[in-house]
């Protein structure tokens, strides 16, 4: 099974790549409008990123 998102960290950066329609949709009910993006994924500083996840996850997406 694919997972719905997938994580990558750089360090003080950390990329959200929604892979499902559900990430997607996700994503746009609960990330702000002005969110940064990088080559069609979610940019997010590292201090928030374990937050994100963790209601991702909550949410029922999987991460990898």
């Amino acid at each position: 099974m694919a997972s719905d998102v997938i994580v990558e960290n750089h360090g003080t950066i950390f990329l959200f790549e929604p892979t499902s329609q559900a990430a997607k949709e996700w994503i746009a009910e609960n990330v702000s409008d002005d969110a940064q993006y990088f080559a069609g994924k979610l940019a997010v500083e590292h201090r928030y990123a374990s937050d994100l996840a963790d209601g991702m996850r909550r949410d029922g997406l999987t991460l990898e």
